[in-house]
């Protein structure tokens, strides 16, 4: 590897930051509100990553955020009605401000279908029609919670702030301008690609999507200023596809033969030439957990404080 210096964009670190901020806003709202605020999950079978990131939600909102909690635990056999369900009961409930719906679904299961019975006003991973709509207007409240996490891991990669830096709180990290940046997405799904294309084109940057019928990826991801992989394929993002001194947000998470965790970059290669970048794991996944609580807070403020 190259002796070349990188800035590391580390999702734990940055996550905790927010985590932090989250923790003292709810000190300070939930005298005031009767409560503090409500986060209701609903996981549908056996996947074993799944139920780790449940898992990992709910110890973030209750031990780090002082949330309170409502989980759903289905069988893989679950039908339609039986989400539907707990999606009411969640909809229903005083105590719940966001519901997360975990995802991927057994494959009886239509999510798109079951993500539009969930009360918009507590869609906390912004997926709801009315939401990405809003979304597109650049008006909405509750944004996907992958792509706000890449936005904030780019502003801290254009910042003066570096990861595990002392005395820093997530509210002094600026919002770029990214004016006149150039920047490549690879994937086009709705948790991501899509979502983050619209947030950077919401920071004036000239946005490029390209997927898995896009010809000459490499040369078109050669000349940007930021590459956001979403395609989940691993280590597809060589040295070769990577500007000098960009910055490289690598979202993709997958396991190799041997066991191994990897991103959709090849992290050893890519580093060597970009300004900026994430690793895997403890990039991206983080802060995607902590904008479910940040999403869930904003849905909570929105009911007690108006």
């Amino acid at each position: 590897m190259s002796n070349k210096p990188y800035k590391l964009l580390s999702g734990n670190w940055l996550s905790s930051l927010l985590q932090k901020e989250i923790k003292q806003e709810v000190e300070n709202l939930k005298d005031k509100a009767g409560r503090a605020p409500g986060l209701g999950v609903i996981l549908v079978g056996e996947n074993p990553a799944s139920k780790s990131y449940v898992a990992r939600k709910t110890r973030v909102a209750e031990e780090k955020c002082g949330f309170y909690t409502k989980d759903h635990f289905l069988l893989a056999s679950a039908t339609h009605e039986d989400v539907e369900k707990a999606i009411e009961d969640l909809n229903n409930d005083e105590k719940i401000d966001g519901i997360l719906l975990q995802l991927p679904l057994p494959h009886q299961l239509f999510a798109y279908k079951l993500i539009d019975k969930i009360n918009p006003d507590k869609d906390a991973d912004g997926l709801h029609p009315l939401n990405q709509g809003l979304l597109l207007r650049g008006e909405a409240d509750l944004i996907p919670c992958t792509p706000q996490g890449i936005m904030s891991m780019i502003d801290l990669a254009y910042s003066k702030y570096v990861s595990k830096q002392d005395g820093v709180n997530f509210s002094d990290i600026p919002k770029a301008d990214l004016s006149g940046v150039n920047a490549v997405v690879i994937g086009r799904s709705i948790l991501v690609g899509k979502p983050v294309s619209t947030l950077l084109l919401g920071r004036n940057a000239t946005v490029t999507q390209v997927h898995s019928k896009t010809k000459n990826i490499e040369e078109v991801c050669s000349n940007a200023d930021i590459v956001v992989a979403a395609v989940g394929v691993p280590e597809i993002v060589k040295e070769s596809w990577i500007k000098k001194d960009a910055v490289v947000i690598d979202v993709g998470i997958n396991k190799t033969k041997e066991g191994k965790l990897v991103g959709d970059v090849d992290f050893e290669s890519v580093c060597q030439k970009a300004f900026a970048i994430t690793p895997v794991p403890g990039g991206v996944g983080p802060m995607t957990v902590a904008m479910l609580m940040k999403n869930t807070l904003e849905a909570y403020k929105k009911k007690v404080c108006s």
